[in-house]
């Protein structure tokens, strides 16, 4: 167990959200000692409001949940993803007629992926923690400084405590003050856009029907939940999403209907409302000496294909495998070959989804006539070919590409 002097832990997580905790937990159940710790109190991190935050988990990040055993706590409380609708559009006009439409029968493997609140994955993914002899939980007192040397890294928290392992991992966020620390640079570009996000009741069933409508200032996701709800994802620009967020509730509806259209009824807000600003945020690199970064703290791309946390799964099941071969051959899991083989692994993938995020925020989020054309066209033929239709479905189910083992169901 990580203590204030003495033997260190083999992993320190810095970052007690999502991912930090669902690494922790494939860690443990590879044999390491782990301990994460988060700036916020424990008691923040597990309320049970419901905020109107949720996530559109990919199907091979189902898996990882489950042989990590916390989908089994959770599985109640999710919404299956059973069709994807893209299409072009304007306010008030509703979906261009081509649209491009993805059912989760054209796969073998099941539904693509699986919509659940922030609430009740946070919560099942602590206590799954606590439940683990091997995990040790810190919060409310944030790391402000860290250190490496041959041996391992240390970091000292603001109550002057120390805590020392054989690799520290960031997990905090595109901000990512452990990669600051590390002096690792950060590029990318400010979009000009900020995501509206919310949680809506509406009288007619969804279907399990996830929606990606492009408008002319931004893309707005509508994800299907539980029950006559939907969870809104709405980008629009800095300046009248900053209107937008300080505007009452009503207002509000009055300007999300007719972006949303009329296909569910009427809809109410559920929940409260958030505001984020939107930026491309890569790190120079996912490593330094004794350090690994996972997730926003790697990289922050657009939320226009919902695939942040599944960016991050990737990141962590990638992460945990690399480290447990490590170990099994014997070799210091801190090692810079170890640790660049993580990178290897990954940079490719989440350079490739960013940039990919950002050619399609930027070639649909306006209004020239000659691109809504080519827009229309490209989305009628994707539609029209069975098997490109067929690898975009596997391609959003997160089952494409060089997958851990955690995401082909299979233990490390």
């Amino acid at each position: 167990m990580s203590t204030q002097t003495g033997d260190p832990t083999d992993i320190l997580i810095i970052g007690g959200g999502l991912n930090g905790p669902a690494l922790a937990l494939a860690l443990a159940g590879a044999g390491f000692t782990v301990t994460v710790i988060d700036a916020r109190p424990a008691g923040t991190l597990r309320g049970d409001s419901f905020d109107g935050r949720a996530y559109a988990l990919a199907l091979a990040s189902v898996r990882v949940l489950d042989a990590l055993g916390v989908w089994p706590r959770v599985a109640a409380q999710a919404q299956p993803i059973l069709r994807i609708v893209a299409s072009d559009g304007r306010a008030g006009e509703g979906a261009s007629p081509l649209a491009l439409a993805f059912d989760h029968a054209e796969i073998e493997e099941g539904p693509m992926g699986q919509m659940i609140e922030d609430r009740f994955l946070r919560r099942a993914l602590l206590d799954a923690c606590d439940a683990d002899g091997r995990i040790t939980l810190v919060n409310g007192d944030p790391v402000v400084a860290q250190a490496a040397d041959a041996t391992g890294g240390t970091v000292t928290l603001a109550s002057g405590r120390r805590h020392a392992a054989r690799l520290l991992v960031g997990c905090d966020g595109r901000a990512s003050p452990t990669a600051a620390r590390a002096g690792i640079a950060r590029s990318g570009r400010d979009y000009g856009q900020t995501a509206l996000v919310c949680a809506v009741a509406h009288e007619r069933p969804h279907q399990g029907t996830a929606h990606q409508l492009f408008l002319p200032a931004g893309p707005l996701a509508i994800l299907p939940l539980p029950g006559n709800r939907c969870s809104i994802v709405w980008s629009e620009t800095t300046e009248r999403a900053r209107a937008l967020a300080q505007a009452s509730d009503e207002d509000f509806l009055a300007a999300l209907r007719p972006a949303f259209g009329s296909f569910l009824g009427d809809i109410s807000l559920a929940g409260e409302r958030y505001a984020w600003p939107l930026r491309l945020s890569l790190a120079s690199s996912f490593i330094a000496p004794r350090l690994a970064l996972v997730g926003d703290a790697a990289h922050g791309i657009h939320p226009i294909a919902g695939q942040g946390l599944n960016l991050g799964m990737r990141d962590l099941a990638a992460l945990a495998e690399v480290l447990t071969e490590a170990r099994r051959r014997g070799e210091d899991i801190a090692a810079a070959p170890v640790l660049e083989r993580y990178q290897r692994w990954r940079r490719f993938d989440t350079t490739a989804m960013a940039l990919g995020t950002d050619m399609v925020n930027r070639l649909f989020s306006n209004n020239n006539p000659l691109l809504r054309a080519a827009r229309d066209l490209g989305l009628g033929a994707v539609s029209a070919l069975p098997a490109l239709r067929r690898h975009f479905i596997r391609e959003a189910a997160g089952l494409t590409g060089d997958l851990p083992r955690l995401m082909q169901g299979r233990p490390l």
